[in-house]
């Protein structure tokens, strides 16, 4: 029953590749490829063989007994599972010895199984219930004994009786149902790459056991892979025993991280049940984590606003008022603005949670409505080095690989990333591959998790002073240039020889050499010098990173250098390799696709191209200024001058996320309006004069585009509860303001998106439906879209080399700031918090704490658990301290999802040269101790609390 809702058949054990091998199961012809199990060719011939501890997620274990067949020539009755087919092979599946096998085997587990099936949670989608109709099970003839399920035995309490464990907010563990099918310990393993479960005792005793006292104490991160491969009741979604079995589903794309993971939202009537990881994305391919598995709670949270609200002033209380009063009061607000101040007094921030269809309409709005360039969006304080570091080296702004690529990796750079937290389900699979001998790099102030992957091959960490990622990439060029490791056939064939040749020579001065370097990076130069090594030896070396890479002043420079040791190397181009950004949020990669920001239009064409501007003047029946508009910071820095004025926020939470609050804080106030478009009053709410309620993705139709470019289709689950997909919303707004937009469904707009953008040429909704999914570009030249990038050769022709002079950062050390903040993520939260705080994830995390080394805790007599005051030449905060050796000494680090820290109020407005992307990962700041919230944090409550009044609301 686990295939009723949407037909997703298990054929017991995974696929696999090789040549041709012809056999005969129940009389029929079969042909598989060699290595496939007898059990995988039945069910591929269309006959089911009965099975408990089998499933085609993870590796054949052969314990059940339950898929034991008959094979001509072999004795006795082999399992299935384990036992691969042969040429000429002769299979019989349904013979009397094996009919009576099975239904012995049944009795077996039945005898030690509670027959509670009506009220269990499990009824209808069981699996050992289904088996035991399979195999024709009606009595058992056993006499009650020793078992595991009574809760007394002869009187007394049975010692053999486990309780049940509902310690986990989202799922509940209960031993009396336990088939000791090892599925769950499996999946753990080869799925996830956790290692929480075991099998404890042996025999009768057998039990499943996370070795902790229960599994919220346990090293179990919940990504549901256990739940997912369990066959009964064991291992059960707390939501499906609250709310029944699912009677309908719907594919979708998640709303969380960069992955893009696809999931089945499992519904009775339009009441979500439960998140099921869909086994045929091609991002995710069946997995999941904590996040998108179960964090889905908040699109019902009672915070949620779901009617329009408008003020006259941001010290008001909100009033609830109709969408046509709130769209007329903005349209009013933002035309008063424009005739007084002009077009470019104007502007809008796009979502990267947003679909691409809505983030294309929200740019369109900006530049054929309001008439200006000045649109932005949250990749510009995470990603827009990427997109100008490697369109400036490969030609285009993207990375070059598809998640399965690092399957054939050999070697793996991971580089200011923390995949097991910010990219979990890509995460695993790189494990998977680290278990199989693949060499990990990790270069980050701290030890990451990823480091402790167990029974991997070999691991090097080169713990970098923060901000000096250039020196570190330059010192590995060093090595890789000196000891004559580059790959000169491919830089011949396929780079630029001259710009190369100077690229070199600019490298080989010692200066650059880890012996050099060693002093600034604090990274040994013999652990730098075996790292390059590695790198570059390795048949394929491939290199994944993250915000702790562009968020610096020189992240745009670190992007160059990181795609100059790919080119060193000849890591482009094929499976395995690769220059790959892990993007962090659901559609960071779209947002920056649809043209959101200042410079370009979308598809990554500059506004001064006439020829490119022509087209969509063309099409909007409007013309569009030649000339950037203005970015983030800048419309907040004129915005205090006073010569910006009105803002359109579609999903983003600026006051939270971006650098240096109280700069925020003021470009805000000081602007007549500003139009939050949102599911929650966020903190960039609090200085808004127009709150449109926003849909979440559950409410919507459209495509978000992961970090592979992977264009996956969002599907609505249910009707938006505030009247409106988002898309809907801007092109109410469009037409208040005079327009004539007429789009009724997103598919319309994505026609319009082919029909301007060169990447996008072939993608429809029709071909979406027939792929699933597929990558940019996606055109004539690539019908079926582009897994691996530059195969053939370089987007921009040849590859190019640039100088990477390392530029120290303006943000220093000294007596008064003495340590260096960096900041990230941790796996239950997500961004600014806004969805995750609103669900059970809390549970793992309600609050930001500071990790510091031991040896500097102990310098200022601090404790762990205490209240720290952290302070920065910019502001400072209060929040707990957490004492680790996770990070440096001179280090510390926090994170940034919960409001009341408000942790960018310390963070400054240094930024990368080339995009102005903020500087988050270099901080000088000290920390001493504190008796608690900071009066800043005391004021800034106060007034977010009054900022939130609503007219006639308890």
């Amino acid at each position: 029953m686990k295939d009723f809702v949407i037909p997703d058949a298990d054929h017991g054990t995974p696929a696999r590749t090789g040549p041709p091998v012809a056999l005969t199961i129940d009389g029929q012809s079969v042909t598989v490829p060699e290595g496939t199990s007898v059990m995988r060719a039945a069910k591929l011939a269309g006959i089911a063989v009965p099975k408990l501890c089998a499933t085609d997620s993870v590796e054949a274990f052969g314990s059940c007994r339950l898929c034991v067949v008959e094979i001509e020539g072999m004795r006795g009755t082999p399992a299935s599972c384990t036992t691969p087919v042969a040429e000429g092979m002769v299979v019989r599946t349904q013979s009397a010895p094996v009919q009576r096998i099975r239904k012995g085997v049944m009795e077996l587990y039945i005898s030690d199984h509670p027959l509670d099936c009506l009220t269990c949670a499990a009824n209808g989608d069981c699996e050992l219930q289904d088996m035991a109709g399979v195999v024709g099970l009606r009595d058992v003839r056993y006499a009650a004994g020793e078992n595991h399920f009574d809760t007394r035995s002869a009187g007394a309490e049975n010692p053999l009786y486990i309780p049940k464990d509902d310690s986990n907010p989202y799922f509940s563990y209960d031993p009396a149902k336990c088939i000791v099918c090892s599925r769950c310990v499996r999946a753990c393993e080869e799925v996830q790459g956790t290692f929480a479960l075991t099998i404890e005792g042996r025999g009768f005793d057998s039990r499943v056991s996370v070795a902790a006292p229960d599994f919220m104490t346990s090293d179990c991160v919940s990504c549901g892979a256990c739940v997912q491969a369990c066959p009964t009741a064991t291992l059960q979604e707390k939501s499906v025993a609250e709310l029944g079995t699912p009677t309908r589903s719907v594919i979708t794309t998640c709303a969380y991280c960069g992955v893009g993971c696809s999931f089945k939202a499992e519904l009775n009537g339009d009441q979500l049940v439960r998140m099921v990881p869909y086994k045929h994305g091609k991002a995710n391919r069946g997995h999941s984590c904590v996040k998108g598995r179960f964090a889905y709670g908040y699109a019902s949270h009672a915070d949620r606003i779901l009617n329009p609200m408008i003020r006259n002033s941001i010290d008001e209380p909100w009033r609830e008022v109709s969408w046509d009063e709130a769209l007329a009061f903005a349209a009013n607000r933002l035309q008063a603005i424009r005739s007084s101040h002009g077009r470019n007094a104007l502007g809008v921030i796009t979502s990267s949670r947003c679909t691409n269809e809505e983030t294309y309409l929200v740019q369109k709005l900006a530049r054929a409505v309001f008439g200006t360039n000045n649109t932005d969006t949250c990749a510009r304080v995470c990603h827009s080095p990427t997109g100008y570091g490697l369109g400036q080296t490969f030609g285009t702004s993207a990375g070059t690989q598809d998640f399965d690529s690092v399957k054939a990796s050999d070697c793996v750079i991971v580089i200011g990333a923390n995949p097991t937290d910010g990219h979990p389900v890509f995460a695993s699979l790189l494990r998977k591959r680290l278990r199989q001998g693949a060499e990990l790099i990790v270069v980050d102030p701290r030890r990451i998790d990823l480091l402790k992957t167990p029974h991997m091959g070999a691991g090097h960490h080169l713990p970098l002073t923060p901000g000096t990622n250039v020196a570190v990439l330059s010192a590995m060029a060093h090595v890789i240039v000196t000891e004559g490791l580059i790959d000169e056939t491919f830089i011949k064939d396929r780079c630029d020889w001259n710009e190369f040749q100077e690229y070199a020579a600019f490298i080989a001065d010692p200066r650059h050499a880890p012996e050099a370097t060693a002093m600034l990076t604090q990274v040994p130069a013999a652990d730098l010098r075996a790292a390059a090594r590695a790198y570059a030896k390795a048949r394929n070396g491939a290199i994944y990173y993250g915000l702790g890479v562009t968020e610096h002043s020189q992240g745009s420079t670190t992007v160059m250098a990181i795609a100059n040791l790919a080119m060193l190397t000849g890591n482009i181009g094929r499976p395995g390799v690769g220059v790959n950004p892990l993007r962090g949020q659901n559609n960071v990669q779209g947002a920056c696709d649809m043209g959101s920001f200042p410079h370009e239009l979308p598809g990554y064409r500059h506004v001064k191209n006439p020829e490119v501007r022509k087209i969509f003047e063309t099409l909007w029946g409007t013309q569009i200024d030649a000339e950037p508009g203005l970015r983030i910071p800048n419309m907040l820095d004129a915005a205090v001058a006073g010569d910006f004025k009105g803002l359109y926020v579609q999903g983003e939470d600026i006051l939270q996320s971006d650098p240096d609050t109280r700069h925020v804080a003021a470009g805000l106030a000081a602007m007549d309006c500003v139009i939050v478009h949102d599911l929650f009053l966020n903190e960039t709410a609090n200085y808004a004069h127009v709150f449109l309620p926003g849909s979440s993705f559950l409410e919507k139709d459209g495509t978000f585009t992961n970090a592979e470019r992977r264009i996956n289709r969002v599907r609505r689950v249910m009707a938006p509860k505030n009247g409106y997909e988002d898309w809907q919303v801007t092109q109410l707004l469009a037409n208040a303001m005079g327009a004539d937009w007429g789009y009724t469904h997103p598919a319309q707009i994505m026609a319009e998106i082919a029909a301007t953008t060169p990447g996008f040429a072939n993608v429809t909704y029709e071909l979406l439906e027939e792929k699933g999914s597929v990558q940019w570009p996606c055109n004539d030249s690539a019908p079926d879209g582009t897994p691996i990038m530059h195969v053939d050769g370089f987007v921009r022709g040849k590859g190019r080399f640039i100088v990477t002079e390392y530029i120290p950062t303006d943000e220093r050390t000294g007596p008064r700031f003495p340590l260096l903040l960096t900041t990230g993520r941790i796996l239950s939260q997500y961004n600014v918090g806004a969805q995750t705080r609103r669900t059970e994830n809390s549970r793992w995390h309600d609050e930001d704490v500071l990790e510091m080394h031991p040896s500097d805790a102990e310098n200022r007599g601090l404790r762990d658990g205490d209240w720290v005051c952290l302070a920065s030449r910019s502001g400072e905060t209060s929040l707990r301290l957490t004492i680790t050796d996770k990070v440096s000494p001179g280090v510390v680090y926090t994170t940034f999802h919960h409001p009341a820290t408000q942790a960018n109020v310390v963070t400054t407005d240094h930024s990368d040269w080339a995009t102005n992307c903020p500087e988050y990962k270099v901080t000088a700041v000290q920390v001493s101790a504190s008796n608690g919230p900071t009066g800043w944090q005391d004021r800034y409550a106060e007034r977010a609390a009054r900022s939130r009044r609503i007219e006639g609301a308890k």
